[in-house]
């Protein structure tokens, strides 16, 4: 009872069981992924290969328990590479060939991804000709996708033919996440014609950070998926070739729409910028005009206000009328001056 209690209690805490295992599959040709435990999955990769031809696993792991690593180094031969990149930061995609193996640093949104910059964390992947392990920190979208279709029915014949199908779910959530962009980009542009600015310079420059920080992060993912293809493992057959050619190429596209859209945020943001620019310079017009028409009032109020002798018209029956006709004349001729100079 205890011990059931403690497994349930591990399980609401990581989202995975004792050993950090998030979710397992066996793949078998021509039929659908069925789970697997770690007991199985280890006694499964011990027997021959001749005897399951065509069979593969994925075992998918959460790095938030302490476990993980521990359980990996004790029960798979994996390379050191691989571990490296659990405790990396989120920085530079790689996909390199690592003993007869891939290892991959791939990034990706985090499931409840809401546009913050900080929402991107990274997946850690190895993919061997029967094996394809991948640990992550926090839960990803695309690799939520992948797991979807698995859990679909849906085959695949290799685990390269999933880091592909990976790729383009990638590639998918990175569309999707540019549509919203320039659905809120669309609905700024609106407000602007609208001249509601206000509400519209902080909701760019967030958009922006978090589009740039995405295209940094995932720009070189392509890169590296051509890399690999120009030199790719002797194990990796061709039509598993074409599905990383192919979702190198709709990654790349999808790369290509996000700096498009940062570069219309870029002139938005620059249009915003000159209306800000035009709203302070009629201000500052405003105040100019009213200081220059109130000048002469003043300066008369100032002198006729000192207390010595000789103030002009101080005897005269109409001097108020006077001095007040005086200087509307020249407030009006100071108004018709500026306004036509305003106006050429």
């Amino acid at each position: 009872m205890a011990v059931s209690t403690t497994m349930r209690f591990l399980k609401s805490m990581y989202g995975s069981d004792v050993h950090g295992l998030v979710w397992g599959y066996r793949f078998a040709p021509n039929e659908p992924a069925a789970p697997v435990t770690l007991d199985s999955a280890v006694e499964w990769l011990a027997a021959p290969e001749s005897r399951r031809p065509g069979e593969f696993c994925w075992l998918h792991f959460s790095l938030s328990n302490a476990a993980t690593e521990s359980w990996l180094r004790q029960h798979l031969p994996l390379p050191e590479a691989f571990y490296e990149s659990l405790h990396s930061e989120v920085g530079s995609t790689r996909l390199e060939p690592e003993a007869d193996a891939l290892v991959a640093v791939l990034h990706d949104v985090l499931f409840d991804f809401k546009f913050d910059a900080s929402a991107v964390a990274t997946a850690s992947l190895y993919i061997a000709p029967r094996l394809l392990i991948s640990a992550r920190l926090r839960p990803l979208r695309s690799v939520d996708q992948l797991r979807a279709a698995v859990r679909a029915g849906e085959g695949f014949r290799s685990p390269v033919e999933l880091l592909a199908h990976l790729l383009r779910d990638q590639a998918g959530v990175l569309v999707d996440i540019v549509r919203q962009a320039t659905q809120r980009v669309d609905h700024i542009e609106d407000r602007l014609l609208a001249n509601r600015i206000a509400a519209s310079r902080a909701e760019l420059g967030s958009l922006r950070r978090v589009l740039v920080r995405l295209q940094r992060l995932l720009a070189p993912e392509p890169a590296a998926l051509f890399r690999l293809l120009t030199q790719p493992p002797g194990w990796i057959v061709p039509d598993d070739r074409q599905d990383l050619q192919r979702s190198a190429e709709e990654f790349a596209a999808a790369v290509s729409d996000t700096v498009a859209v940062v570069e219309r945020v870029k002139l938005v943001q620059e249009e915003l910028v000159a209306l800000v620019n035009e709203q302070t310079n009629r201000t500052l017009f405003v105040l100019t005009m009213v200081t220059v028409l109130a000048l002469p009032i003043n300066l008369v109020a100032g002198l006729f206000g000192m207390n010595v002798g000789g103030v002009p018209l101080a005897s005269h029956r109409h001097g108020f009328l006077i001095v007040v006709v005086i200087l509307l004349l020249v407030t009006v001729l100071l108004a018709y001056v500026a306004l036509g100079r305003r106006r050429e």
